[in-house]
């Protein structure tokens, strides 16, 4: 993810996944690059139109995330921005008492990339098990070339409409949906 403050856009898809092993052999099978492990912490602050998150990492890439996206079933575009943080401690604390807090994920990612995609394979505390795609919208990346990735991938994964999630992470907790009832 870059972290310099410009506006950036993915095409995106995020699903209900049940076996992480098998995620991590289909990301091999394709010839995905193994990027990294980490956990991350997000905290939601309410806000208007836009979500933004403080991204607290075990790796030490603190960020804040500035985001917009419809909440669709299937591939959708995301505008976002990302800015480096290097207190995220006092950065949670101001923001909590500025805005308030909307919610708390915490999640263990196993971060793969193909091509411009990034595949995650994230297993989200107190939710489950999920699987996401990011395909990175830019100069030699179109969105069209996008929904065609996510859908390619989508198909080799084998995952089926009532897997996919609309809504964000912070929108799974606030309502206490788990990834597989």
């Amino acid at each position: 993810m870059t972290t310099d403050g410009v506006r950036k856009a993915n095409i995106e898809l995020k699903a209900r996944w049940a076996d992480r092993e098998r995620g991590i052999g289909i990301c091999e099978r394709l010839g995905a690059r193994f990027v990294h492990s980490e956990r991350q912490r997000d905290t939601y602050f309410s806000t208007g139109a836009y979500r933004m998150k403080l991204r607290e990492s075990s790796l030490g890439r603190h960020c804040m995330i500035w985001y917009s996206r419809p909440n669709d079933v299937g591939s959708r575009k995301s505008t976002y921005r990302v800015l480096p943080v290097a207190d995220p401690a006092e950065k949670r604390r101001i923001f909590a008492a500025s805005m308030g807090v909307k919610a708390e994920v915490e999640k263990a990612r196993h971060l793969y990339q193909l091509g411009p995609t990034r595949i995650h394979i994230d297993y989200v505390e107190g939710l489950g098990d999920f699987i996401e795609f990011e395909y990175v919208v830019g100069e030699n990346a179109s969105e069209e070339e996008g929904h065609e990735a996510i859908a390619e991938l989508r198909e080799r994964f084998g995952i089926n409409d009532e897997d996919l999630i609309a809504g964000s992470y912070s929108d799974l907790v606030l309502t206490g949906t788990p990834a597989h009832g």
